[in-house]
């Protein structure tokens, strides 16, 4: 059998990671965080291009609420890597908090710092309505990110408005979607555009096709000549593929636990699969755009979504219940992708 270190590695998208701090049973909030930084630096090593934060709230099985606290510690902790938001919710806060929080962070960190959008509240109805600070209809949206564009560039906004340590900062943006509503606003502002296709895999390539097909690069608010895709998917690699089946049965344990009890569990070790036939449907359906096996296996279904799919990027999102089989599962795959080829 010829190894993967004698096989002439083929042309492949960057690879980046979507860290949602994922916290075990038995893990403080603590020790969560600082198993994410240990992933992130890992990731820096391996050469992904990118890690994001998702924010997410009240819930025990992530800790990733404070997007721009994180952020901020996984810059300095790395050399090289970008590192951003996947993303802020925007109807959760005042944009021009926003715009301080991250001009403020590409200030100390420039040219590291990127910043995801999305208009989904990254929580349950009763939080949303807790943390809502601005509306969050499509034309409410791209006015706020409009806002944020003109503060990262002159630091002033239409309105008169002034975010002074976020002028010249030009931290780059994304839209964030997991429907074509969001591909359409991405397309419209001139965005590079991400799809939540890690768990909402539906319209992931009709949101690509309208994405491509109406995307406007003379927007007021563009910061790229052409469409530029990234598309989220599962990952977990292990030595073999038994062994990853395994693992990864701690994420659909996940997401079980997410439809039964709305998120108040931690994160279960691997074990037992058990739900009812529409539980499992849910389960199945919804983490369907996966890549689970050996580092070869691993591949093959990337570059098979990669095929389908077109995307220019991929980001990857790997739940573990011991942060070891994560960072291993990280290797194990940018070894086999060539990311340091």
């Amino acid at each position: 059998m010829v190894s993967m270190s004698q096989t002439p590695s083929p042309v492949h998208v960057p690879l980046s990671i979507l860290d949602l701090v994922s916290v075990s049973t038995g893990q403080s909030v603590a020790h969560a965080i600082e198993a994410s930084m240990k992933s992130v630096e890992a990731a820096d090593a391996l050469g992904y291009r990118r890690v994001w934060f998702a924010e997410h709230h009240n819930t025990s099985a992530v800790a990733s609420s404070a997007t721009a606290v994180l952020v901020g510690q996984a810059a300095a902790r790395t050399k090289r890597i970008l590192v951003g938001s996947g993303g802020v919710m925007l109807p959760n806060h005042a944009p021009l908090m926003v715009a301080e929080d991250y001009g403020t962070l590409g200030a100390i960190f420039p040219g590291r710092v990127e910043l995801g959008l999305g208009r989904a509240p990254g929580t349950d109805h009763i939080t949303a309505r807790a943390l809502a600070r601005s509306d969050a209809s499509p034309n409410a949206f791209v006015s706020n990110v409009t806002d944020l564009h003109d503060w990262f560039d002159t630091g002033a906004a239409a309105s008169g408005l002034r975010a002074g340590v976020a002028a010249g900062s030009r931290v780059p943006m994304w839209i964030l979607g997991s429907s074509t509503a969001g591909a359409q606003i991405a397309a419209h502002l001139g965005l590079p555009y991400s799809f939540a296709s890690h768990f909402a895999p539906d319209a992931l390539l009709p949101a690509i096709e309208m994405y491509r097909s109406r995307f406007n690069p003379d927007a007021p608010t563009a910061q790229i000549d052409k469409p530029h895709v990234m598309v989220g998917v599962n990952v977990l690699a292990a030595d073999d593929d038994a062994e990853a089946h395994h693992q990864f049965s701690t994420v659909q344990r996940m997401f079980l636990s997410l439809r039964r009890t709305g998120g108040r569990d931690a994160l279960l070790p691997p074990g037992d699969v058990d739900g009812n036939e529409d539980e499992l449907a849910m389960m199945e359906h919804m983490l369907r755009i996966s890549a689970i096996g050996s580092p070869e296996v691993v591949v093959a279904q990337l570059e098979s979504l990669v095929e389908q799919s077109g995307a220019d990027e991929l980001i990857t999102v790997t739940y573990a219940h011991d942060p070891a089989v994560r960072i291993r599962s990280q290797q194990l795959t940018a070894e086999a992708w060539g990311l340091s080829d």
